[in-house]
């Protein structure tokens, strides 16, 4: 596509017009178009650098593909909306978007890039090869029926999250279950300051377990009241590393079950690594099953 012009994302006028997209996006793939994080990113700034690309024709106006590279543990995530008629390699728009992006990581110092995919594109992924990323993490999504069965219960002791009181003693736990995480790790208060001001977000759904009143555990749940159907998702289970291998995980993740089913909610979803077998192993005596696969492509890019 000769006539491709590629941008910085000027301001906020144009979240407007990247959210369009991605709706668009969502409804052709039937799967978000941007991950929570990258999200809020592009709304609220996010975290430490964030930066984001158009991709137009000179002779058009209409936005064809957007990029977003963010900061996060230690590693750079980009995120790519392409519209899903203009993703194949001669059309040029990943491509493109792909090697801005990776020029704004050198000039920044280089590092560790993750790219998710959903639902495997394969000329997004022939783009990805090309520009010399390869396959790294996946995630699955699983998900089971709700209400849970009678053998399954709650037995743990749980309260919701306050907010103004449980902020800081969150954060320590959080930290410190996803010290190497990419996403979930390195939280500072305005991080999840920027989850409390989401319109999905819900304390009464922010399940907290103490022993002699410390904090070791949590499962925060997060309700998809638009999705078709709705859904429930485990979003989050934590467990201080101290504490790690009681079980206490599995029974937060039944007390959020049951939190969910209360909301009289049909399915429960979560994503997981595929290469954490126990974890995997486990929600699969819960009742979960594989519904998709989520894909990231890595590449290292040296500082320019």
């Amino acid at each position: 596509m000769n006539d491709l012009v590629i941008a910085r994302r000027l301001g906020e006028e144009e979240i407007g017009e990247i959210a369009r997209l991605a709706h668009d996006v969502e409804s052709f793939d039937k799967h978000k178009a941007l991950g929570d994080h990258a999200w809020l990113d592009l709304v609220h700034g996010g975290r430490r650098s964030v930066y984001g690309f158009t991709a137009r024709r000179k002779s058009e106006s209409q936005l064809l593909g957007y990029a977003q590279v963010s900061v996060g543990n230690e590693t750079w995530a980009l995120e790519l909306v392409v519209h899903p008629l203009y993703r194949s390699l001669e059309d040029g728009v990943v491509s493109a978007l792909l090697a801005w992006s990776t020029r704004e990581i050198a000039a920044k110092g280089g590092g560790h890039v993750h790219v998710w995919l959903s639902r495997r594109d394969e000329d997004t992924v022939d783009a990805l090869k090309l520009a010399g990323f390869t396959k790294g993490r996946t995630l699955i999504q699983m998900r089971r029926g709700l209400p849970l069965d009678r053998d399954l219960h709650s037995d743990i002791d749980t309260r919701s999250f306050v907010c103004g009181k449980d902020e800081d003693a969150w954060l320590a736990v959080n930290n410190k279950a996803f010290s190497s995480h990419p996403e979930q790790g390195g939280w500072a208060r305005e991080t999840l300051s920027s989850r409390q001001r989401e319109p999905w977000f819900d304390p009464n759904g922010f399940l907290l377990h103490f022993a002699n009143d410390q904090l070791i555990a949590f499962c925060w749940t997060k309700i998809h009241a638009n999705s078709d159907p709705p859904m429930g998702e485990i979003y989050v289970i934590g467990v201080d590393p101290e504490f790690s291998g009681h079980g206490i995980g599995r029974r937060m993740c039944i007390a959020g079950l049951e939190y969910l089913a209360k909301q009289r909610l049909p399915i429960a979803m979560l994503y997981v690594d595929a290469d954490n077998a126990n974890a995997v192993a486990m929600y699969e005596r819960l009742g979960f099953r594989p519904d998709h696969v989520d894909t990231a492509y890595i590449a290292d890019v040296a500082g320019a």
